[in-house]
C-alpha cells in the first residue's frame, strides 16, 4: 500500500500545485479577455480536478484503514492475537481521521472561495472585511496545500506503522498454524 499511496498522494499534490500555479498566471479574470477567460478556464478544470483527486486519496486511505482494522479483529478472533494490535490499529485509523476530514473541508472552502473569487459572480469578486476574494482564495489555497502535504506525509507514516502492525499478525498466525501442525 506505501507505493501505492505514494503515487497516488504524489499525483494529487502535482494537480494541486498545478492549480494553484495556473491560478497565479491568470491576469485579470475581469478584463474577459479570451486569454484571462481561457485561463480561468484551466485553473477551474485543474482546480476540481486536484480537488477531486485529493478527496480520492483521502477516501482512499480511510477505506484502507476500515478494511485492514476489520481484518485484523476478525483475525483476533480465530488467533490468539495481543490486545495491543488491534488497539494500535484502530488508534492509527482514529488518530488520521480529523486530519483527513480537516483537509477535505480546507479543499472544499477553497474551491468555494475560488467561486467568490470569480468576477463573473453575483459577488463580482468582493471579498469580506476589506479583503479582495482573489487574496482569500490565494491565501486559503496555498494554506490549504501545505496542509495537504503535511496531511499526506501523516497518513503515509500511519500506512507504514500499519503495514508492520499486519506483518506482526501475519506472523503470529504463522507460528500458531506451525504448533497446531496446519499447512501455511
Amino acid at each position: 500500500m506505501n507505493r501505492i499511496f505514494l503515487t497516488l498522494a504524489s499525483l494529487s499534490t502535482l494537480l494541486l500545485v498545478a492549480a494553484f500555479v495556473l491560478g497565479m498566471n491568470i491576469d485579470d479574470p475581469a478584463s474577459a479577455t479570451d486569454a484571462s477567460l481561457a485561463s480561468v478556464r484551466v485553473h477551474f478544470l485543474t482546480a476540481v480536478g486536484g480537488l477531486m483527486f485529493a478527496a480520492l486519496v483521502h477516501a482512499i486511505v480511510l477505506t484502507y484503514f476500515m478494511g485492514t482494522g476489520r481484518w485484523i479483529e476478525e483475525t483476533g478472533h480465530v488467533y490468539p492475537l495481543p490486545a495491543r494490535i488491534h488497539q494500535e490499529s484502530r488508534g492509527l485509523k482514529y488518530r488520521i481521521l480529523p486530519a483527513m476530514a480537516g483537509c477535505l473541508t480546507l479543499l472544499i472552502v477553497t474551491g468555494a472561495l475560488g467561486a467568490i473569487a470569480d468576477p463573473a459572480t453575483r459577488l463580482g469578486g468582493q471579498g469580506w472585511w476589506g479583503i479582495p476574494a482573489s487574496t482569500l482564495h490565494f491565501s486559503a489555497a496555498a494554506f490549504t496545500l501545505c496542509v495537504n502535504v503535511i496531511v499526506n506525509y501523516y497518513q503515509y507514516a500511519a500506512i507504514e506503522y500499519n503495514g508492520r502492525l499486519i506483518e506482526e499478525v501475519l506472523q503470529e498466525v504463522r507460528r500458531v498454524r506451525l504448533e497446531k501442525g496446519l499447512p501455511v
